[in-house]
């Protein structure tokens, strides 16, 4: 990438040095920083700003630094999404970064779990020294391509830490001009999100060509038989192919139930009849010739290359005595995972991704 000054910005940047993405290919503009904006922020650690938004999509520029003081910052939008990744700045340097949030209602669990959320946008800066010297905003284009995530509580945007889900995470991955718009909840089963009004068929309306629908199930399918749960599936991929979006089926994160050194059928996500879930979506996908990302065996190999004892900062399991939902770090892993395997896949065109 090429470092460059955006014209119209040498006002707020003054006797700064600048650092910014090149433009990227096929995108149209990232709004211009205004330093009206600012004056909608409050506190110093975190710094949270508030918009007066309707729902939709919307382009913002952050511009990362301080005149006189070095800075560590990382940026979050509405329920704890990670939009950019914690960004090192000396005194006097400013990074500009871009992204595309999704405000919805409810604005975090879209079955309701968390609660509706607060209207509007909500940025959050936080770190061991956040700063933020600048803020623009705009509505997105209106053909703007989505990445939609579909599952449960351990994808899911969690309101509350330490619980957080690996849909959280997942925006740091891109730059503005793609938005993911994380339609999960804690407790969905294949069986309860065909069957809720908010899930399935909140969901399925708001697909068009050039969207991306990442589905995981499997953890709360405890009692499903594996012909229910290839059905559900199947229903899932077809009707996101009728209207155009494109499909893709991820198997669940591995819990961290060992039986000496290796995960045993609990941990792998095999349920109480015995069906083991992520093979039964392997099996949809290669009948359904529908794209897969094996999170299961990703999963599978980081849990038992640190073993036991290490893959607990993975899970909840000091915090909560849960090994099956995850704090920060955990996600994290998990949806770099999930990014490497999208972008081998080739769905999301390079100029969408974030590096």
């Amino acid at each position: 990438m090429t470092p460059r000054i955006v014209a119209g910005a040498l006002a707020l940047c003054a006797g700064l040095t600048f650092t910014q993405p090149a433009a990227a290919g096929g995108l149209g503009p990232a709004p211009h920083p205004d330093p009206a904006l600012l004056s909608h922020c409050s506190g110093v650690q975190p710094i949270t700003c508030t918009f007066d938004v309707p729902p939709g999509h919307y382009d913002v520029t952050v511009m990362l630094g301080d005149r006189h003081e070095a800075a560590r910052t990382e940026v979050y939008a509405e329920a704890r999404r990670l939009m950019v990744a914690s960004t090192e700045t000396g005194a006097g340097e400013l990074v500009r970064r871009t992204f595309t949030v999704n405000v919805r209602s409810p604005e975090g669990q879209q079955n309701g779990f968390g609660g509706p959320g607060t209207p509007g946008l909500t940025l959050t800066f936080s770190g061991s020294a956040p700063k933020v010297s600048g803020i623009g905003l705009a509505s997105a284009a209106s053909a703007t391509p989505r990445l939609f995530v579909a599952g449960d509580s351990t994808v899911t945007d969690q309101e509350t830490p330490p619980y957080t889900g690996w849909g959280q995470r997942l925006p740091k991955w891109f730059r503005h001009g793609l938005s993911v718009v994380n339609h999960s909840g804690s407790g969905e089963s294949s069986v309860s999100f065909l069957a809720e009004p908010a899930m399935w068929a909140g969901l399925q309306p708001q697909l068009r060509p050039g969207d991306v629908v990442l589905v995981q199930f499997g953890h709360n399918d405890k009692q499903t038989t594996a012909e229910q749960f290839r059905a559900n599936l199947t229903e899932i991929v077809r009707g996101v192919r009728a209207s155009g979006a494109s499909p893709v089926l991820v198997t669940p994160i591995v819990r961290r139930w060992f039986t000496g050194s290796t995960l045993n059928s609990t941990g792998l996500i095999v349920n109480g009849l015995g069906v083991d879930l992520p093979a039964e979506m392997r099996s949809v996908a290669a009948t359904e010739a529908v794209p897969l990302i094996d999170l299961t065996a990703r999963s599978r190999a980081v849990v038992e290359g640190l073993g036991p004892e290490q893959a607990k900062a993975l899970y909840l399991t000091r915090e909560k005595r849960d090994d099956t939902h995850t704090p920060e770090y955990g996600a994290t892993v998990y949806a770099d995972l999930v990014a490497v395997g999208l972008r081998e896949l080739g769905l999301v065109g390079d100029r969408y991704w974030a590096d």
